[in-house]
C-alpha cells in the first residue's frame, strides 16, 4: 500500500456501520432468491449466488483480518475457505461444482467475520485497516450491483424497484477547448489503483449530449435497421452481432405493435424518460455512428461533467477509451482488481439506479468486456 495514502475519512464506528448497511442490502437480495436460486444457471457472466455470498465474506476476512505485513496470510476462521472462495485461484466454471457451504453456514461465517472486523477496527484505526475496510466495503457494493444485474438477467423479482425514469434532455452542450485532469491523487482519500495517478490532458473543443440516449431514441436506430446493416459497426462489433444473432437490444420484445422492455420480472413500454440500458459497447458505438457521432472519451466526459446541465448518474456510460493504465500505475495490494483487465475491457463512468452512491463519483473507472449486455450500461454521444 502506498505510504502516501491518508487515513480514511470514516471513524471506526462509521466503517462498521457502512459495512453492516452493505450486508443488509445483500441480505435483502438473498431474501428474494427464488427456489433453486442459490446456484442458478451456469453462465459466463454469472456466479452462483451461494459461491458469491461466501466470496464476499471471505474477501473481507482475507484483507481485514488475515493480511500480514510480510504479505503472507493468517489462517482463515473457516477451514478450507481459500479453496472455495478465492476468486483468483478458483476458476469461474468450477464454482457450481465446489462443495459449497449451505447458506446457514455462510451466515455463521459472515457473523464471525463481521464481529472480528468490528473488534479490529475499534482496537485502533490506522491507515492500513481503514484502507482495507473501505476496500472490502466497495468490493461488497460492487458485488451487490452484480446481484442486481443477475436479478435483471434472470427475470427475478427484486426487493425494490429502482426508478430509472428521469428528465432526459435532448440538448447538446458546447464545450470549449481546455485541459482536464484524469486520475486521482494521494490527497483524494480512498482511490482504486486504476485511478493512479493524476495527470493533465488537453481536450479540443467538442459538443456532447446533455443526457444519455433514451430508450425511444435507441428504438429509432433499431427501426432503421441498425442491427441489419453493417455500416457504423466496428469490425469487432459486427463480428459480435453476427455471432450472437442479436437483432435488437437484450430484454426487448415486440408486442401490441411496439417495443417493450423487461425490467426484472415485468414488461413495460419504452419511455423517452428512461435511459437506454443493457447495451454493450458495440451497440453503443453503432448507434452513435448512425447518428453521425461517436462515444465520448473519458477526457471529454470529465470535462463536461463539471457543467450544470450535464445530467449523469442514470447509467454506467460506455466511453470511447479502452480500459488502460495511467502513467505511473502500480497495483495496490489487491493485485487482481485492475491489472488483469487492462486493454481487453472498455471503460465506463457514471453509475446508475442500482449503483451505491459511494461509487457514483466522476473519478471512478468502471470496466466491462465490450460484449457485455447485462450491466446497467448506456451511453451518450459526442462530436
Amino acid at each position: 500500500m502506498s505510504p502516501a495514502r491518508p487515513i480514511s475519512g470514516y471513524t471506526a464506528d462509521q466503517l462498521i456501520d457502512r459495512l453492516a448497511q452493505a450486508r443488509g442490502r445483500l441480505r435483502a437480495l438473498i431474501d428474494c432468491l427464488p427456489a433453486g436460486g442459490w446456484l442458478g444457471p451456469r453462465a459466463g457472466h454469472l456466479n452462483p449466488p451461494l459461491w458469491e455470498y461466501g466470496h464476499i465474506v471471505w474477501f473481507q476476512e482475507r484483507w481485514c483480518l488475515r493480511e500480514r505485513p510480510d504479505g503472507t496470510r493468517a489462517p482463515s476462521l473457516l477451514r478450507g475457505a481459500d479453496a472455495l472462495y478465492d476468486s483468483t485461484a478458483v476458476p469461474h466454471d468450477v464454482r457450481w461444482d465446489l462443495p459449497l457451504l449451505e447458506s446457514a453456514a455462510v451466515d455463521a461465517y459472515a457473523s464471525q467475520v463481521a464481529d472480528a472486523v468490528a473488534t479490529r477496527l475499534r482496537s485502533g484505526l490506522d491507515a492500513e485497516i481503514a484502507y482495507f475496510a473501505e476496500l472490502c466495503l466497495y468490493h461488497e457494493l460492487m458485488h451487490i450491483e452484480a446481484w442486481w444485474m443477475a436479478f435483471q438477467d434472470l427475470g427475478y423479482a427484486p426487493p425494490a424497484r429502482p426508478d430509472v425514469a428521469s428528465v432526459l434532455s435532448t440538448q447538446r452542450l458546447l464545450i470549449d477547448a481546455g485541459e482536464v485532469v484524469l486520475g486521482s491523487g494521494a490527497d483524494d482519500g480512498f482511490i482504486f489503483d486504476n485511478e493512479k495517478w493524476r495527470h493533465p490532458v488537453a481536450v479540443a473543443a467538442f459538443d456532447i449530449d446533455a443526457s444519455p440516449v433514451s430508450e425511444t431514441a435507441f428504438a429509432e436506430f433499431v427501426e432503421a435497421g441498425g442491427y441489419q446493416h453493417r455500416a457504423g459497426w466496428s469490425a469487432d462489433g459486427w463480428a459480435w452481432r453476427q455471432a450472437s444473432g442479436a437483432h435488437h437490444p437484450l430484454y426487448w420484445k415486440q408486442a401490441n405493435g411496439g417495443w417493450q422492455v423487461r425490467r426484472f420480472d415485468r414488461w413495460l413500454p419504452l419511455s423517452a424518460a428512461a435511459p437506454m440500458l443493457h447495451v454493450n459497447r458495440y451497440e453503443a458505438e453503432a448507434c452513435a455512428a448512425w447518428l453521425g457521432r461517436r462515444l465520448p472519451t473519458a477526457a471529454q466526459w470529465l470535462r463536461a461533467v463539471a457543467q450544470a446541465d450535464f445530467h449523469w448518474g442514470m447509467a454506467w456510460e460506455w466511453l470511447r477509451d479502452p480500459f488502460a493504465p495511467y502513467p505511473g500505475f502500480a497495483p495496490d495490494p489487491y493485485h487482481d482488481y485492475s491489472a488483469p483487465w487492462y486493454h481487453s475491457h472498455g471503460e465506463l463512468r457514471g453509475g446508475g439506479s442500482v449503483t451505491d452512491p459511494a461509487l457514483k463519483r466522476p473519478g471512478f473507472r468502471n470496466f466491462y468486456l465490450p460484449q457485455r449486455r447485462d450491466p446497467f450500461a448506456g451511453f451518450r454521444t459526442a462530436s
